[in-house]
């Protein structure tokens, strides 16, 4: 249901969706794309270094060293860049087949974090961490991306937690909104949904 409503804010099918006051229909498919980013956590992997892969269109040479280690730092991936022998240009295979799932993960937010959109949808860009990891994520996304709009579908309460509102969806609509916190107390099918092992929900405490 999150991916479905991600789609129609991100013009990847039709909707009702509107910037302001004007539809997204009526906006220039290019513009939109360089405003609206849709960050799927399978998003392809093309072979290539390293930097290849999370420079996006911009290419290798058309991000400075300074935004590809903010974004790196945002993403909790320096261990990444430190484990591979040529850091950010050591080769990488297709689909990232010499990556972890999780280091995938990353990668693809670290791309999606360098684009630097004003307006980021993310599909669980978390859902392949350990809570440890994904806790650094959640405070450090929310930091780099103040004053943006981010829009993020998850059930982690790690992410949650640190999310300024949280819409709760039942059978594909807003059934309640708040903050997490406010969530947990008076929804409980918020609460079983989001409900994960005692060591991410220690974390919140």
């Amino acid at each position: 249901d999150a991916t479905a409503v991600v789609d129609r804010l991100g013009r990847y099918v039709p909707s009702a969706a509107a910037w302001g006051d004007v539809p997204l229909s009526e906006i220039a498919l290019p513009q939109l794309r360089e405003r609206i980013l849709v960050a799927d956590h399978e998003a392809d992997l093309f072979a290539g270094t390293l930097r290849e892969l999370i420079a996006g269109h911009a290419g290798p040479d058309g991000r400075d060293e300074a935004a590809i280690t903010r974004a790196v730092h945002t993403a909790v991936a320096e261990d990444i860049v430190r484990a591979l022998p040529d850091g950010l240009d050591t080769p990488i295979d297709a689909q990232g087949r010499n990556l972890s799932g999780g280091q995938r993960q990353r990668v693809r937010l670290v791309r999606a974090l360098l684009a630097d959109p004003e307006v980021l949808l993310a599909i669980e860009p978390t859902s392949a961490l350990d809570a440890h990891t994904e806790a650094r994520v959640a405070e450090r996304l929310h930091t780099e991306r103040r004053g943006r709009t981010t829009v993020v579908t998850s059930t982690s309460p790690l992410l949650l937690d640190r999310a300024d509102t949280v819409h709760y969806l039942v059978d594909g609509k807003v059934a309640a909104t708040g903050t997490h916190h406010e969530l947990m107390d008076s929804e409980p099918g918020y609460r079983a949904l989001v409900a994960r092992d005692e060591d991410a929900e220690e974390l919140l405490k």
